[in-house]
């Protein structure tokens, strides 16, 4: 299995995922510039147009592939869900919490839950490039006004509070982009053969126009993760040939520096996790796609290639994943060991809680059928989790088993809970009782986490 996590201690951090159809038809794919390692991720579930987005905890892929359908791909076990059928080249946000997907269809702002697999909208006639403020309370979006011209608004994700941020009459706004501290955001206007990028304070509304290449094509910006900078694609002419510079800028503009040159004439660019490398595509000499992904870093301005072949299409790195203090949590009568939350205290020898979440552990004797076991507790007659929890089967520690998520009408006082049930690799003896099965329940964000690193003592 693989496992992708960022590494604070090696010099280049995080995955690159990319797309590509250097397996024969385009997929995406991994690479890992510490040591090159590199992998297919998917089968025949891509497309030309798609691009990967990271979920924050680096752990999953949201892409729009094959027959324009949203893909979520976990990068850990390579299981692959389908989600909902949208344009091409919509933009696809994860919650800060990477639980939820906002996107917009049919003048609908989309709010999906991807572990429960429920949605609900927000209708908004021509919004586009809906992404999540830090907080997880708000999202931003564009519109166009009355008048037809493009602006900013702000909306609480239960779709009330709507304001409008800008007042533009410049027309179209493209590419917006909310900066990771969501301060500001960047958007590219007035359309694809001028394309001047601009931000804006979301507090004060103040514009800063970047100067940008000399042509005025300026394509692909992205915000540094520490929110400060912006790189972009500039596009630039000598004869007989366009290719394009790879520039960064400040988010008031005024300290342009040009970092290195891509052979075509526009490559989307990505931050390193730590923000001090660029990844951008090249090789585009005698055709129109990419062939080759390379990385400059910031201070030694030295490209290098890192990787050619097939066609590319697109590229993420991975964000850099905020690590939470673990402590590790051991029971002797129920035999398992697994991670929690450190700030997390102990009620009891079973219980632990925290501000953010709890677990509790347990054991069962049932039958050999793991699936009943299972069933049995998912639909228990007090519907703990809800009138139509989700079972999802699988293998922990070689061992069969099963995670149980809620439902959206889950009783309040429950308070998240999910479960995992594993069969115990040997029966174990509480009292006078032998139990076959184990069983954790937690709270839906956090049960994951915790049941994927369970260990038998």
């Amino acid at each position: 299995m693989l496992a992708v996590q960022a590494v604070s201690h090696n010099p280049v951090q995080g995955w690159i995922a990319y797309t590509s159809d250097r397996g024969g038809a385009f997929d995406i794919w991994l690479h890992r510039p510490q040591d090159g390692f590199n992998i297919q991720t998917t089968q025949g579930l891509g497309a030309e147009y798609s691009v990967p987005y990271w979920s924050p905890d680096s752990r999953r892929i949201a892409f729009i592939g094959t027959n324009n359908v949203i893909h979520v791909l976990d990068t850990v076990t390579l299981a692959v869900a389908r989600i909902d059928q949208i344009e091409p080249y919509t933009l696809l946000d994860w919650s800060p919490d990477s639980r939820f997907l906002a996107y917009v269809k049919n003048g609908r702002i989309i709010i999906y839950n991807t572990f429960s697999h429920n949605s609900y909208t927000i209708t908004e006639p021509g919004a586009g490039d809906v992404q999540w403020f830090p907080s997880g309370r708000e999202l931003l979006f564009s519109a166009p006004d009355s008048s037809g011209n493009t602006q900013l608004f702000r909306i609480g994700i239960d779709g009330t509070n709507r304001r409008q941020i800008t007042h533009n009459t410049d027309g179209p706004l493209h590419n917006v982009r909310i900066s990771p501290d969501g301060t500001f955001a960047l958007y590219t206007f007035p359309g694809a053969s001028i394309s001047i990028i601009s931000t804006v304070d979301l507090a004060t509304g103040t514009i800063y126009t970047l100067e940008g290449g000399m042509l005025a094509k300026n394509y692909f910006p992205v915000w540094s993760p520490d929110s400060r900078s912006i790189a972009y694609s500039a596009t630039a002419y000598q004869q007989p040939n366009y290719y394009s510079l790879i520039q960064i800028d400040s988010r008031t503009g005024k300290n342009q520096r040009t970092l290195s040159a891509s052979s075509c004439f526009a490559t989307p660019v990505s931050w390193s996790p730590g923000g001090d490398r660029i990844a951008y595509l090249s090789g585009c000499s005698d055709v129109e796609s990419a062939s080759q992904l390379w990385i400059v870093d910031l201070r030694k301005q030295i490209p290098v290639n890192i990787l050619n072949g097939g066609r590319i299409t697109a590229l993420q790195w991975s964000p850099r994943v905020r690590r939470i203090p673990e402590a590790i949590y051991t029971n002797s009568v129920y035999r398992v060991s697994f991670p929690y939350p450190a700030y997390w205290h102990r009620v009891s020898k079973e219980r632990y809680e925290g501000p953010d979440g709890f677990f509790q552990v347990s054991a069962i004797s049932a039958g050999d059928r793991i699936a009943d076991v299972c069933s049995s507790e998912a639909f228990h007659p007090l519907m703990p989790y809800g009138s139509s929890p989700k079972i999802v089967m699988m293998t922990i520690q070689n061992q069969e088993a099963c995670f149980i998520f809620p439902s959206d009408d889950q009783p309040a006082e429950m308070n998240q809970q999910a479960a995992l049930i594993v069969r115990y690799p040997r029966l174990i003896q509480i009292g006078e009782t032998f139990y076959n099965y184990f069983i954790l329940w937690a709270d839906e964000n956090h049960i994951r986490q915790m049941g994927g690193r369970l260990s038998f003592l």
